[in-house]
């Protein structure tokens, strides 16, 4: 039995080779693969010595020959090609051992050139696996040094690796190749001044019982980057499968708690906050989310980006929850939470990095990409544009409501104070519809408490300009005293005229932050 074994990734590739060796295989190698065998002490046969021919070409020429790939094609139960191997001096090969070279880690340099980036094309390795994946029913295929211990296991056990085995490998390999294609295409076409043709990657993490509704089928896939604040990655401590909903909504709730570096804990419905609040710690920003809509959380999920101790967990424990996120758990939080067993509770990596990706959106027959809207602006004094000047209170709280605004389906609106969300309007085809229900909202919130919204001076945040007065009118009636918006409608005049009018200080961020 015969294993050619020329790998870029060397991890474990000296300890798989000696397991072949021990077993009676030849090994066949190249370049860099059989020094490092060799070195090894490991019986190895060079490539050049099989063709007859030597590498060329500074080694871009070394297995591309009718002896290597006549070794991996020929079907052994095929009479007339084994006796056209035998004719022409061909031993087949039973195994190949290849990974390729680092394309995508050397274009990623910040300083590669196009030659360097040409130089890391492999041609001949992909032309191995090719052949060798073709005719998987007689040759095993490993790309991936996670493979070793199966491939070793099965021939000490069974003198071969078992079919089923040889096709998934075989898979595998086409797989490992059109990822490698597909790099090298896009960053071709992209040198080339090509029109841009997508490629994706995404990774099967698990299928979905069903989709949005019972009658619709759904997978979830995993991203080949790790990032934060990714359900992807997240660890699950308890609870059911995610569902897609579930999925939809967490990935919402996690996008708002990363906007902020102070404690922070969001109560989310369908996409939408009920409750958000921050605070001196996780457990009085907890305290201030629930209180701002203790109806609408039921059933909901929440996100802290603090660790949940056993504080927090004595009060989430008696709230029908779907699902509890945060970068940890304490243990005696931990403990407490999965008396519940349904809860499912989601260990997820919140560190801190602003590196934009894209964003892809289906719809029927194409696909929508953007960058993530990932910068949002501080609120600060100097984008008043009224009479009355914030406080620092006020400035606070426009901060807060801007962070929160943005992740709120448009048309939205929210009313905020002392960093706890009173109010939220979402979704509705006028604005000033948004308004209204984040209004009453926060009224019927505060009746609660015994206080009268009007006393309160509250604060309205909007994620895009109003086209009219009627929302400042309308804010001044429930006692609001300071409104952010992006500003940009050419009637901005009759909002900063109404404000002046009412006394209420307005910021215009000049950023708009629509979610549709």
């Amino acid at each position: 039995m015969r294993a050619l074994i020329s790998v870029s990734d060397k991890t474990g590739v000296v300890q798989f080779a000696g397991h072949l060796v021990e077993l009676g295989w030849e090994i066949l190698s190249t370049s860099g693969t059989m020094k490092l065998l060799q070195e090894a002490g490991l019986p190895v046969t060079p490539v050049s010595d099989v063709t007859g021919f030597p590498e060329i070409c500074d080694g871009r020429v070394k297995t591309l020959h009718p002896k290597i790939h006549g070794a991996l094609l020929g079907r052994r139960d095929v009479e007339d090609h084994m006796k056209q191997l035998k004719d022409n001096g061909i031993t087949p090969i039973d195994l190949v051992c290849v990974n390729l070279y680092p394309f995508r880690e050397t274009i990623a340099k910040p300083d590669v050139t196009m030659d360097d980036a040409v130089e890391h094309i492999d041609i001949g390795g992909p032309s191995m696996l090719r052949s060798a994946a073709k005719n998987w029913n007689s040759v095993t295929v490993v790309v991936n040094p996670e493979d070793y211990e199966v491939v070793i296991s099965e021939i000490r056990r069974y003198g071969d690796t078992k079919p089923e085995t040889r096709l998934q490998l075989s898979a595998k390999a086409y797989t490992h190749t059109a990822e490698y294609d597909m790099a090298i295409a896009g960053y071709m076409r992209k040198q080339a001044g090509l029109s841009e043709k997508l490629f994706l990657e995404f990774d099967e993490k698990q299928a979905l019982r069903y989709g949005e509704n019972p009658h619709q089928e759904a997978k979830f896939y995993k991203s080949l980057d790790k990032v934060p604040y990714s359900l992807a990655t997240a660890q699950q401590l308890n609870g059911k499968e995610l569902s897609y909903n579930n999925i939809q909504d967490a990935n919402a709730a996690l996008s708002i708690v990363r906007e902020f570096d102070e404690p922070c804990c969001v109560g989310l419905k369908h996409m939408n906050p009920c409750g958000s609040g921050v605070g001196a710690d996780i457990v009085e920003a907890w305290k201030k989310a629930y209180e701002g809509d203790k109806t609408s959380i039921f059933g909901g999920i929440v996100a802290a980006n603090r660790e949940v101790n056993l504080e927090m967990a004595q009060l989430l424990k008696p709230i029908f929850l779907e699902i509890v996120m945060a970068p940890s758990f304490s243990e005696k939080a931990l403990e407490l939470l999965r008396t519940k067993k349904n809860l499912r509770l989601l260990e997820v990596d919140m560190t801190k990095d602003n590196t934009v990706r894209k964003q892809y959106v289906s719809v029927n027959g194409g696909l929508l990409v953007q960058n993530q809207d990932l910068t949002t602006k501080m609120a600060e004094a100097d984008m008043c544009v009224t009479e009355a000047k914030p406080d620092e209170a006020q400035l606070r709280d426009m901060d807060f409501g801007w962070k929160i605004v943005k992740h709120v389906k448009s048309n939205a609106i929210v009313v905020v104070k002392n960093g706890m969300t009173y109010g939220v309007g979402a979704g509705q085809m006028n604005r000033i519809g948004s308004a209204e229900i984040a209004l009453r909202q926060a009224e019927a919130t505060l009746k609660e408490e015994g206080k009268d919204i009007r006393e309160e001076g509250l604060v309205l945040a909007s994620d895009g300009f109003f086209p009219f007065d009627d929302c400042v009118t309308l804010a001044a009636e429930y006692g609001v005293k300071a409104i952010i918006q992006p500003g940009g409608s050419i009637r901005d005049e009759d909002s900063v005229k109404k404000c002046n009018e009412t006394g209420i200080t307005m910021l215009m961020t000049g950023e708009r932050h629509f979610k549709h």
